[in-house]
């Protein structure tokens, strides 16, 4: 599903970086996000979309979190082996120092991936588009594992260009997955991992398994105690 702003009636077209008043100002930016449940590609979408903009001979860099390490330090990575370079950053903030202002200033497009973890997503994106004329490409999780809100991805859709909203295909039923439900019964909101601790899940399957998974704990819990129970117990003579 994609949601894009209206082009506006009547506007004026100047071409030479100048507004009808003769003033100079910056190419106008751009934000766009992806986001969507685990496995929905995501991260495809926005390597596809980045490397397009490269060959129409944009700049572009990417960014995504230092917390993420599952494929690459180094690159961002598709589950499916798709690469791209990109910085590794504990914060967007700092982006623009580390890269360094010249180099800054000649970008054209910023990617960022796993865009949940970033906690200065929206003033960056802000910054970028607003002030500094860049288009940024935003990739991530909407919602966590209890489907409430995962970080400041949802805080950006009132700026946003255009919103697009992924779907996986549940992994139990093979219908449309708008949610993702893990598989461990850890209870941290932030939870690195791949299919080894998440699955997508259609509406149904995702209330059904909860209820499974809480089940199963209760009754792994009951085999404990009774395990404990019986360690516990003196051995006759």
């Amino acid at each position: 599903m994609s949601f894009c702003s209206s082009s506006l009636k009547n506007t004026v077209s100047v071409s030479n970086g100048s507004d009808q008043r003769g003033h100079n100002h910056l190419p106008s930016g751009e934000i766009h996000v992806i986001f969507g449940p685990m496995f929905a590609g995501k991260t495809t979408a926005l390597l596809r979309r980045v490397n397009s903009e490269s060959k129409l001979g944009r700049n572009v860099v990417m960014i995504k979190s230092n917390k993420d390490t599952r494929y690459a330090v180094d690159a961002v990575v598709t589950h499916d082996g798709m690469k791209f370079p990109c910085w590794s950053l504990p914060d967007l903030s700092s982006f623009k120092h580390r890269f360094g202002p010249d180099a800054y200033e000649k970008v054209d497009v910023i990617g960022i991936d796993e865009a949940q973890f970033f906690e200065d997503l929206y003033d960056f994106c802000c910054n970028a588009a607003d002030i500094d004329g860049k288009i940024v490409i935003v990739a991530g999780l909407d919602g966590d594992y209890l489907r409430r809100k995962f970080g400041s991805v949802l805080d950006i859709i009132p700026i946003a260009d255009t919103v697009t909203k992924l779907t996986a295909r549940c992994e139990l039923c093979g219908k449309r997955a708008f949610f993702t439900l893990r598989k461990t019964d850890e209870m941290q909101k932030e939870l690195i991992g791949g299919a080894n601790m998440y699955m997508p899940v259609c509406r149904q399957h995702y209330v059904n398994g909860k209820s499974i998974m809480v089940s199963v704990k209760k009754v792994l819990e009951s085999h404990q105690m009774e395990v404990e129970l019986v360690t516990e117990k003196p051995l006759v003579a």
